[in-house]
């Protein structure tokens, strides 16, 4: 087989059998583009030609040799360690996929090690600087309206921003409650706070008949102001330009509020396993780093407060 035929295959395999969502099938088109770019270079046309010795070199590649699109080759730019796991990851993905389905006889990826990535802890925003944030959203301009229930969402939630602007109208529920559908087209059932409800009342009355009216039909529950579905990068810019309202722009991300979210409900006593379910994480070890962050809090607290501590 191919490379390119290959990876055609295994993008259809996960976006078709394994119902990945379609920004994590992008994800690995862009991933696995660098790969045939690199195969291609090397003149490989058939996958079974490939051994351990060449993806241990394409692994070099990546941490050496490798620029990302729109960067000069003689600038010292890398790819970091997350990003070469990533997509190193995304390799063996494919390469493990050839193997079962019988397309080679064995997987060249099995001794290849992704770099050591360094232990991170999300970021999250303090209860005081979230209600900065959305007090930024304050007025009666249309936008605003918007972008308050927008905001006031994804905190009420713990939403990922592309899982928001899916939304329809009718995946609020009896408005107390919203259907959020995630990675692999997991849906899950969250509960909606007061100012959630309020801000998103607001909006459904006042602001979204007026824009629905200037575009097509659509069930989508967050619009732009030419009536069609938000898109992801209109509503990072929405948490970008709030945040630079409200101060915060150099703490705020697309995901930030989804960490704030997780956050506070763990310092507010949530159980992990009820946090785990409202994240829509798999695992309850990807919720637990969470709990190193409240950790890291309370021993902050600790250390300051305690006559003995230091």
């Amino acid at each position: 087989m191919t490379p390119d035929a290959a990876v055609q295959s295994y993008l259809r395999h996960v976006g078709i059998e394994r119902g990945l969502s379609r920004n994590t099938v992008e994800a690995y088109r862009r991933d696995l583009g660098v790969y045939l770019d690199w195969l291609n270079g090397r003149g490989v046309d058939d996958m079974r030609s490939l051994a351990v010795r060449d993806l241990d070199e394409y692994a070099r590649h990546l941490t050496t040799t490798y620029r990302p699109n729109g960067v000069e080759q003689d600038d010292p730019t890398r790819l970091g360690p997350s990003s070469v796991a990533r997509m190193l990851s995304s390799v063996r993905g494919l390469h493990r996929f050839l193997l079962d389905e019988g397309e080679v006889e064995e997987d060249a990826t099995r001794e290849v090690r992704p770099p050591k990535l360094p232990s991170r802890l999300p970021k999250a925003l303090t209860v005081q600087q979230v209600e900065a944030l959305l007090n930024a959203t304050d007025g009666d301009e249309p936008f605003l309206l918007r972008d308050k229930a927008l905001l006031e969402l994804l905190y009420a939630t713990g939403a990922r921003v592309s899982e928001a602007i899916d939304l329809n109208v009718d995946d609020v529920i009896d408005r107390e409650i919203v259907r959020l559908t995630g990675k692999g087209s997991k849906q899950r059932i969250v509960p909606l706070g007061t100012y959630a409800r309020r801000a998103l009342d607001d909006y459904l009355v006042r602001v979204r008949p007026v824009y629905s009216s200037r575009g097509k039909a659509t069930p989508a529950l967050f619009l732009g102001a030419r009536g069609a579905r938000l898109s992801r990068q209109s509503a990072w810019l929405i948490i970008k330009a709030t945040a630079e309202r409200a101060g915060l722009a150099a703490s705020v991300s697309p995901h930030t509020l989804r960490h704030s979210f997780a956050t506070h409900l763990l310092e507010g006593g949530a159980d992990v396993r009820v946090v785990q379910e409202l994240l829509g994480h798999s695992s309850v070890a990807t919720t637990q780093i969470y709990t190193l962050v409240t950790a890291d809090t309370l021993r902050d607290m600790y250390t300051t407060a305690h006559p003995r501590a230091r």
